[in-house]
C-alpha cells in the first residue's frame, strides 16, 4: 500500500488555494527575464466547478505560468456548474481578445472551443479529448485546443473495489449523464465488472439537485457503488457519502477528494501535477515555440496514480484494509 490518508487531509487539501493566481510578475521572475518579457499576456482562466480537485489544477496551471518567468495577467472566472455561465464567460474571454484561455473540466473546454477557433486554448482535467469534441487525435489536436487528460485507471479501481469488498456482487455506477467524459469511465466500469464476473447497474442523475434521490434508490439493490471523475457527483460527493454511509454502501471513487468527502477508497493521479503540465503546454504556445494543433494531449503515467483509503469510513464499515498489504 503506497499511502493511507484519513479526513484529516481535507483540511490540507482545503489549504490549496487559487488566490495567488493573479498577476505573477515578481522581482525573481523579472531577474531570469528573455525577450518574451517585454510582453504581458492576458490569460482567461474558466473553471467549470468549485472543487479540490479541479482547484488542484488550476493552482498547477498557475504555478507553471509564474515559473516560466513570463509576465503575466490571469483573470480567474468559475462557472460554479451552471453551463450557460460557461458559454457566457467564454464569450466575454474571446471578446477581451485574451492571448490564451485555460478551461478546467470539459463544459468550461466545450464552451471555449465553440466560442472560438483562433484563442489558444489549453484544456485540463478532461477524460477523452476526441470524444468530447476538442481534438481530432490524441497525437495532433490539429485545432485551437488541446490540454492534459485526467483518465484515471477505472479498471484498477474496480479491481481495487473487488479486494476491498470480495462479498459486493452488484455494483451501481453513478454519474452525471451531462458529462460526456463521464459516461465514457462509466462504460469502462461496466466492462471491468463484468470482467469480474460483477453485476454493474448504471445510475445518473442530470444536476446536483437529483444526487440524494439517485442514491437512496440504490439502497437494498446494491452491495456497492463506483463514481468516476465526474464533477457534479464530486462537487456533491458529501451528498452521496452521507446517504452512502447510512445505508452501508461503500463507495469507491474516481480521485482522492471524493474519496475524501464521503467515499472509501481510490487510485487518484494528481490534479496539481496536472495542471502543472498543462500549464508548461501554455508557456511553450505563448513563446511561439509550438501551437495547439501539433501539441498532443498529455497524459499521466498510470505508475504515478496513487492509493487513498478514508480509514474512518473504511473503519465505519468494517473493511479490512489491511488486504491490500
Amino acid at each position: 500500500m503506497k499511502k493511507i490518508f484519513t479526513l484529516v487531509l481535507v483540511m490540507i487539501l482545503g489549504a490549496v488555494s487559487i488566490a495567488g493566481c493573479g498577476n505573477t510578475n515578481d522581482d525573481s521572475n523579472a531577474a531570469n527575464a528573455d525577450t518574451d518579457n517585454a510582453v504581458t499576456y492576458q490569460i482567461g482562466v474558466l473553471q467549470y466547478a468549485s472543487h479540490s480537485a479541479l482547484d488542484a489544477s488550476n493552482k498547477g496551471f498557475c504555478d507553471a505560468l509564474e515559473a516560466s518567468g513570463l509576465n503575466i495577467n490571469i483573470e480567474q472566472q468559475n462557472a460554479q456548474s451552471d453551463q450557460s455561465a460557461c458559454q457566457t464567460i467564454a464569450t466575454k474571454f474571446v471578446s477581451d481578445k485574451k492571448d490564451l484561455v485555460l478551461a478546467i473540466a470539459t463544459p468550461a473546454a466545450q464552451s471555449v472551443a465553440g466560442a472560438t477557433t483562433d484563442i489558444p486554448v489549453i484544456a485540463t482535467a478532461i477524460t477523452d479529448f476526441v470524444e468530447a469534441g476538442l481534438a481530432d487525435s490524441i497525437e495532433a489536436p490539429g485545432g485551437n485546443v488541446t490540454g492534459t487528460s485526467d483518465l484515471t485507471p477505472v479498471a484498477e479501481q474496480i479491481d481495487l473495489l473487488h479486494k476491498l469488498l470480495p462479498d459486493a456482487a452488484r455494483i451501481g455506477i453513478l454519474y452525471c449523464s451531462a458529462e460526456v467524459n463521464s459516461r465514457i469511465q462509466a462504460d469502462m466500469a461496466v466492462e471491468a465488472c463484468e470482467a469480474l464476473g460483477l453485476k454493474a447497474t448504471v445510475y445518473t442523475v442530470a444536476s446536483s439537485n437529483e444526487i440524494q434521490t439517485v442514491v437512496e434508490s440504490m439502497v437494498g439493490k446494491e452491495d456497492a457503488i463506483y463514481t468516476p471523475t465526474d464533477n457534479i457527483i464530486a462537487a456533491g460527493m458529501s451528498t452521496v457519502g452521507m446517504v452512502a454511509m447510512d445505508n452501508n454502501l461503500p463507495v469507491i471513487c474516481g480521485e482522492y477528494d471524493m474519496a475524501l468527502r464521503g467515499g472509501v477508497a481510490t487510485y487518484s493521479i494528481d490534479y496539481y501535477q496536472l495542471g502543472y503540465m498543462a500549464g508548461e503546454m501554455a508557456v511553450s504556445i505563448l513563446k511561439g515555440e509550438t501551437t495547439p494543433g501539433e501539441t498532443a494531449i498529455g497524459y499521466m503515467d498510470a505508475d504515478r496514480c496513487e492509493l487513498y483509503i478514508n480509514e474512518e469510513n473504511a473503519a465505519a464499515l468494517n473493511i479490512d484494509v489491511s488486504v491490500l498489504d
